[in-house]
């Protein structure tokens, strides 16, 4: 079932969700030796980042990816990946070999395959569901939503969300949101994960979160992570009255 937890205010939220994302990578490394976590970009997440950063003192068993990225370069002020540098590299140390960027520069289709060769060659797989090659599992993933109910870079109706559990990672070429050319996680990926996190801010997103809680559907790719594995921490503007503490 869903873990959901308002908060007063977009600062509480922060907070709360470094608290979380602290103690699911503390226990992963303790149970595992490794902590995998999956970022996302936005500006939702950057204050989170900033908390975590002296949060977490484990840093040295922690492989850090992205759950998606625009098709640019990493100093680029739309990249994901500048806005984890700016934000949680700054401060954390993070051994540079441990942070899985994804390369935007080689375009969504390169930039795909190249991330899911090197997912797959650090993450285990859950082949207890999949005796073939299995899906990489991740220890969390923290995700924003937006107004229309995405999440990572796979939005309403698209072809991607049909994609099988060998697309690790997908190019995308048309997103409604600019730039076009993206790379993000597979759903089978968001599914797989030991944790997802989501957290959202403001009553721009409201809409998005109820029908996320809502019955799944492909018009809210939101809807369709695993439930059973979701914290969604908001704060009280996101929450709106149904939702509201």
């Amino acid at each position: 079932m869903t873990r959901l937890t308002t908060c007063v205010d977009a600062e509480a939220a922060a907070i709360r969700a470094a608290t979380e994302m602290a103690r699911h990578l503390e226990l992963a490394v303790a149970e595992r030796g490794i902590g995998h976590v999956a970022l996302s970009g936005g500006t939702t997440p950057a204050r989170t980042y900033e908390l975590l950063a002296r949060r977490t003192q484990q840093w040295t068993g922690v492989e850090l990816w992205f759950a998606d990225e625009r098709c640019v370069g990493p100093e680029d002020e739309q990249s994901n990946y500048r806005l984890v540098a700016e934000t949680l590299l700054a401060q954390a140390e993070i051994p540079l070999e441990r942070v899985h960027r994804m390369e935007g520069e080689l375009g969504p289709e390169e930039g795909a395959r190249s991330y899911a060769a090197t997912l797959r060659a650090h993450a285990a797989t859950d082949r207890e569901r999949d005796r073939g090659n299995g899906v990489p599992v991740l220890d969390l993933i923290l995700l924003g939503i937006g107004p229309d109910g995405h999440v990572a870079s796979l939005f309403p109706g698209a072809t991607t969300l049909d994609a099988d559990e060998s697309a690790v990672c997908l190019g995308v070429v048309d997103s409604p949101k600019p730039p076009p050319e993206r790379i993000s996680l597979s759903l089978p990926v968001l599914r797989a994960a030991r944790r997802c996190l989501l957290l959202a801010t403001g009553a721009s997103k409201a809409d998005a979160v109820n029908a996320m809680l809502a019955e799944p559907s492909r018009h809210v790719p939101a809807s369709l992570l695993r439930r059973d594995r979701l914290t969604v921490i908001l704060d009280d503007d996101a929450a709106g009255d149904r939702l509201r503490r």
